[in-house]
């Protein structure tokens, strides 16, 4: 499979083969990950890490996985300090971006910014997660996961807990997890369960949570 030059924006722009075989690919890059072997694989390409909220984790993860393949990382993660703030618009901000760029991973409040800002650019745009809407990049992670410490994903039993309303990554993980038939349980409090659009989407899926 090649996935050159693809956005990741949303999980549903993959079929389950592609997410098969994105995880098996990752099984085999957990070396690199843990810095026990050194990889070149990226030499020479340079990731836009452009964080319009705050971010620990994602960001983090992201950067180091770039210099662990031996690429090399350029951004923000405090939208202030630059021309956000004179009222320069999020397509301005891609299309400077990408002229410095290979790859563009980015957060932003806004739920749907991520395919906004696909629409504008010319090189691929990974969604860091875009207010609540979706996380993929997370979601993969997450099956990933639970592929590993359980052996599949198909036939499990998975419950989601908590704020199931504005939490992008269980959006994301809802449809992966109804893709492959998985079992779901949905626990959270009255004021935070489960969008409807997101219950219906898995019923369409043949899957009831």
């Amino acid at each position: 499979m090649n996935f050159k030059g693809r956005d990741i924006v949303s999980i549903k722009d993959f079929t389950k083969e592609e997410i098969i075989h994105i995880l098996d690919v990752a099984e085999k890059m957990v070396p690199i990950a843990a810095g026990e072997e050194k990889s070149e694989l990226l030499h020479g390409y340079i990731m836009a890490s452009l964080f319009f909220e705050p971010s620990t984790r994602t960001r983090l993860s992201f950067e180091a996985a770039m210099k662990r393949l031996g690429g090399n990382v350029i951004g923000f993660a405090q939208p202030g300090t630059t021309s956000i703030m004179k009222g320069e618009s999020l397509a301005d901000t891609i299309r400077t971006a990408e002229s410095y760029c290979d790859v563009i991973v980015m957060r932003h409040p806004l739920e749907g910014s991520a395919r906004m800002a696909a629409e504008f650019a010319s090189v691929p745009i990974i969604n860091g997660g875009d207010g609540a809407g979706r996380h993929p990049t997370q979601c993969l992670l997450d099956l990933f996961t639970i592929r590993r410490e359980t052996g599949n994903i198909e036939g499990n039993k998975i419950a989601l807990v908590g704020d199931l309303k504005y939490g992008r990554t269980v959006h994301s993980l809802a449809y992966a997890l109804a893709l492959f038939k998985a079992e779901m349980v949905f626990i959270a409090p009255p004021e935070l369960q489960m969008p409807s659009e997101v219950v219906d989407e898995c019923r369409k899926m043949g899957v009831e949570p």
